[in-house]
């Protein structure tokens, strides 16, 4: 897991390393300048190529600056715009100008009218905290409009190191080179569509410079996986868990079937699909490995799931069960009788919008899964107001709720009840498809048969999710990409 930090842990970061470890700030701008030069010689190695450096007076553009200098003294050729006041610079910031005034590099306060092949933005750092306007937001607008490779130093100017929001206009970068971290703007949408491809650079700022304070947001990463129980070869079907699934109802049997084959595909031993009898034949060819109990329109459903339920080591409800009043029985017996981690999504989680106090009956450990729709109906908060503040909404209902949150979008979400969250960057596009959730829904099931922490589940499984579903946009396509491509990329998650 990586830790991924707003813009006071960062500033935090500066300072201890400064004051506590005693690295001098002109060290650390050299560092940072240093590795977003050997980035951008990496992708323009001919010294002919034209760049220009769009330099602020804070320290962003200090970095900018040395950026210059390292360039020009490889050969490069270098222009620097530098649209400010030079008597507001920092300390650091009026050091670099020197230096470059000194060694004759280009230098313009004017808008260049010449075009070139690399676009750096250095005008402002993580620690922007008003919206862009007046020059700058007219140099931002020009820089958006320029040929070339767009490549931002620390932060895309005008993205919200905090939650990614945009602070009236901002950078469009192909390429942002960060310093010891990524920060949370960048990861989140919108920022995350302005920063491009991001590359975390080591300047001497490391976990060391947190001086113990665990930054409460992390990144999974493939390497987790490695967190997951080991395999033996002394083991049987017994060994990996039994998940039972309440899902499908008439004429929605792909929720259940879907469910079902990710949950056998992400190593659950046993998985049993309790579902409406309508849908016996559809279920059974399509996961015949999965074992069937089924109900009618007669069945008293608090009957039915206190039969079922002692068999599982964990249990998923809710995709495509409907909500009409066997459905709403369904999921109130589950949540009184389960004493395994249950995990609920989709009409589970609509009919738990309506009947809020029956989280106050579940004794066992809860994962709520939904999309921002579903969401909106359990916190009664606009979906609109939600996409700016994922973190703020999915702590905040799991720790109202006592449940581990995963709140599903573009980037997924995961609130543990004790404060911690991870953020996904595994997926792409083509997994906005029918289908797709009801697969998670069995990944994150079949972990938590095999004792898997609801938290680390969460947090793995949509991972994994993520991950299954590059696998199959590299087969497939992005835009062909259905949910059975996602169970088959399952298996390539996994040796």
């Amino acid at each position: 897991m990586k830790y991924i930090l707003n813009c006071a842990q960062m500033q935090q970061c500066d300072a201890n390393t400064m004051e506590v470890f005693h690295v001098p700030s002109a060290v650390l701008m050299e560092r940072a300048a240093l590795a977003a030069v050997d980035e951008i010689v990496k992708e323009y190695p001919d010294p002919a190529s034209r760049i220009l450096l769009v330099c602020g007076t804070g320290n962003n553009g200090g970095d900018g600056l040395a950026m210059a200098r390292l360039l020009f003294l490889r050969g490069y050729a270098v222009q620097i715009f530098f649209p400010g006041n030079e008597g507001k610079c920092s300390v650091e910031a009026a050091r670099q100008l020197s230096i470059v005034r000194a060694y004759g590099i280009a230098f313009t306060t004017q808008f260049p009218e010449e075009e070139f092949d690399v676009v750096v933005d250095a005008l402002f750092g993580i620690g922007l905290s008003r919206e862009i306007g007046g020059i700058y937001r007219d140099v931002v607008a020009w820089m958006n409009e320029k040929r070339g490779w767009k490549v931002a130093v620390d932060i895309a100017s005008g993205v919200s190191a905090d939650d990614g929001r945009i602070m009236g206009i901002t950078f469009r970068a192909d390429f942002t080179a960060t310093f010891g971290f990524a920060k949370i703007g960048q990861l989140l949408y919108p920022g995350a569509s302005m920063t491009g491809k991001l590359a975390v650079e080591d300047i001497g700022i490391d976990e060391k410079s947190l001086l113990g304070e665990a930054p409460a947001v992390r990144r999974p990463e493939e390497s987790d996986l490695s967190l997951l129980p080991k395999r033996s070869d002394d083991s049987n079907k017994g060994s990996y868990g039994k998940v039972l699934i309440y899902a499908g109802s008439r004429n929605m049997a792909g929720a259940a079937a879907f469910s079902a084959r990710a949950a056998c595909r992400t190593g659950a031993g046993l998985v049993k699909v309790a579902t409406d009898e309508a849908n016996r034949e559809i279920v059974q060819s399509l996961v015949p490995e999965a074992i069937l109990s089924t109900y009618d329109t007669g069945t008293d459903m608090h009957t039915f799931v206190k039969e079922q339920i002692g068999w599982a080591d964990a249990v998923v409800l809710g995709p495509g069960i409907g909500r009409t009043a066997q459905a709403e029985q369904m999921v109130q017996s589950v949540l009184l009788e389960a004493r395994v981690p249950c995990l609920l999504d989709a009409d589970a989680l609509n009919i738990l919008s309506e009947h809020p106090e029956w989280f106050g009956q579940a004794r066992a450990e809860l994962i709520l899964t939904p999309h921002l729709g579903e969401m909106s109906r359990l916190c009664r908060k606009p979906v609109a107001e939600m996409k700016g503040s994922l973190l703020e909404t999915a702590g905040t209902y799991a720790d109202r709720c006592g449940a581990t949150v995963v709140l599903k979008d573009a980037r997924t979400v995961i609130a543990c009840r004790d404060g911690r969250f991870f953020v996904n960057t595994t997926g792409n596009h083509g997994m906005a498809t029918a289908g797709s959730g009801d697969v998670l829904t069995g990944i994150i099931g079949a972990l938590l048969g095999q004792a898997v922490s609801p938290d680390e589940a969460a947090s793995l499984g949509v991972m994994i999710h993520g991950m299954a579903g590059d696998a199959a946009a590299r087969r497939v396509g992005r835009t062909s990409l259905t949910a059975s491509d996602l169970i088959e990329g399952i298996c390539e998650v996994f040796p």
